[in-house]
């Protein structure tokens, strides 16, 4: 009976040491885990947020065992969750490179239509003016064609203003995709008014 109680009380303080021994280790993992996703954290939240929250909820999990003084599935489970962190940290490079191209491809894209767009609206605007005051209007359009292709003038010209102050502000891609638009609309208006 005092050899079994005995032998008892051995397990139980093994077990104490065994769990001792891991918890060092576990509070470890997680935090060089932390550490390695804080790098990279606030590009993570602009480039890849809804990947970075499943790995926010990883290390939640972690912590929790940790809380729980479930070491051994800490340090059983962090090695996988240190891989997503790392799949995670390529992914926002990637992201981060594409993004940068594109701004630089829109930057180049913009460099170019913001020299030709305020050409033609100013050519555009010559042409309007000039049929307003002549009251003459080219075969096949009458004064209610003509008011409308002003109002779609006037709306070109304000979704121009748009695009620049989207550009300036920062939103190249933005500003872009609406020069575009002023583009094919001045082409369209220049067909309608045959200027």
């Amino acid at each position: 009976m005092r050899a079994t109680r005995f032998l008892a009380a051995m397990a139980a303080v093994l077990l104490v040491l065994a769990c001792a021994n891991q918890k060092e280790p576990a509070e470890r993992a997680v935090a060089q885990v932390e550490a390695s996703l804080s790098q990279f954290r606030s590009d993570a939240e602009q480039y890849a947020a809804d990947e970075l929250k499943g790995v926010d909820e990883s290390i939640a999990r972690l912590k929790g065992e940790l809380a729980s003084k479930n070491y051994k599935a800490v340090v059983m489970q962090t090695p996988n969750v240190a891989s997503t962190v790392a799949a995670l940290k390529e992914s926002v490079a990637r992201k981060k490179a594409e993004a940068a191209d594109m701004l630089a491809a829109a930057q180049q894209e913009w460099a170019e239509l913001s020299t030709h767009v305020p050409e033609m609206v100013s050519k555009l605007q010559a042409k309007v003016d000039s049929l307003a005051r002549s009251r003459r209007f080219p075969k096949g359009l009458d004064k209610a064609g003509f008011e409308a292709a002003k109002a779609d003038f006037e709306a070109m010209k304000s979704t121009w203003a748009e695009a620049t102050a989207e550009f300036s502000s920062g939103m190249a891609t933005n500003g872009v995709r609406g020069a575009r638009i002023v583009k094919a609309k001045d082409g369209e208006l220049v067909e309608k008014l045959r200027a």
